[in-house]
């Protein structure tokens, strides 16, 4: 039967140690454990260990290399059980190992999904500009159960959603003051939408929205935009064709025909 003829410790891991072993023939590395399995099993110089030992103590210290590679990946920040999973997978992990590591952590409270999706609706809240179903959207891709990502949006309420938006639509009306009425509220609902916010908050945010209207600031508006128009048409068009091409540019922007009107008579027939 192999006697164990050496214990060192490895030069780049002082908590793992090798095991030398002499089968009869002389000494031998033989393999290497965790020093949680070196104490667990007693393992010491001149101790006979047979060959189904062996085996089960390599395999064991393979699940427990794949632990530690699960509790660092944990350390930091918390995961879903799909992210622990695809990330073992890439370490070349076997299905066994990673369902008896999953087990583990979950015995140990080390990962829970329904907190995971709480803690991750709450930091977005706090650090991220997206609304709740692109917050939702986020949580499934990572593995969460629908229902759990919907429990966890408890922790995103239509006020704070609302607050959110309103501060993202506020800031994006103060940049594109140089559009039409109507385009700007497209542009800012489109946007909304995009980042994952409801309609009933979008409409929320329209009613506290401060309108940015009045004839003078439209008028300025389409001044610029038919300015731009101009420039860009009047070396290919003159006359009629220029004058239908600008109001064709400019109603697409969302201005009202009456201010295009004007703008033509005041900006294109004086010239």
């Amino acid at each position: 039967m192999p006697k164990i003829t050496r214990i060192t410790t490895q030069k780049k891991s002082k908590n793992r140690y090798n095991i030398f072993l002499d089968h009869g023939q002389g000494e031998a590395y033989g393999f290497s454990v965790d020093e949680e399995l070196l104490v667990k099993f007693h393992l010491r110089k001149s101790m006979e260990i047979d060959e189904s030992m062996i085996a089960a103590l390599i395999q064991k210290d393979t699940i427990h290399k794949t632990y530690t590679l699960a509790i660092h990946y944990l350390s930091y920040r918390m995961r879903s059980e799909k992210e622990i999973r695809d990330y073992l997978v890439k370490k070349e992990a076997d299905d066994e190992q990673i369902d008896e590591v999953m087990n583990r952590l979950r015995e140990e409270k080390l990962v829970d999904d329904q907190e995971f999706a709480n803690s991750l609706v709450r930091t977005r809240v706090q650090t991220s500009s997206k609304g709740p179903l692109l917050v939702k959207k986020e949580l499934i891709e990572k593995g969460v159960s629908a229902s759990g990502a919907e429990e966890a949006l408890q922790f995103f309420p239509f006020d704070k959603a609302v607050e959110k938006a309103l501060k993202f639509a506020e800031k994006k009306a103060a940049s594109e003051k140089k559009k039409s009425q109507r385009q700007l509220i497209q542009t800012i609902q489109q946007n909304l939408m995009q980042k994952g916010f409801q309609s009933d908050v979008i409409k929320e945010v329209f009613e506290q929205l401060p309108e940015e209207e009045g004839e003078d600031t439209e008028w300025e508006a389409i001044v610029y935009q038919g300015e731009k128009l101009l420039k860009k048409f009047e070396r290919k068009a003159e006359g009629y064709e220029l004058k239908q091409k600008i109001k064709t540019g400019l109603y697409r922007k969302g201005f009202s025909f009456d201010l295009i009107e004007r703008f033509i008579e005041e900006k294109i027939n004086e010239r």
